[in-house]
């Protein structure tokens, strides 16, 4: 999808108590989203870019998963279950 830099859109989002959010649905349009689909965040300085996560951003992930222990616990296991 182009980008649009002339007419930007701002959406908002609360997070819960386990910091998680809810994507927008203009955002979930845009991106094209649907439940179960993986999602990137790209970090530039103070800046987070969301995007659709590629076959790419996929591998890359499995690759690294073993060394993400900050997201193995029984609570995320539970969470994340029925993705």
């Amino acid at each position: 999808m182009p980008r649009d830099d002339t007419n930007p859109k701002n959406e908002t989002s609360r997070l819960t108590a386990k910091f998680q959010a809810t994507i927008p649905a203009s955002v979930r349009r845009a991106l094209k989203l649907n439940k179960g689909d993986r999602i990137v965040f790209t970090i530039r300085g103070k800046e987070v870019l969301l995007q659709r996560a590629t076959a790419l951003d996929l591998e890359f992930a499995k690759a690294v998963s073993d060394t993400l222990t900050e997201w193995s616990s029984p609570a995320d296991e539970r969470a994340y279950a029925d993705l």
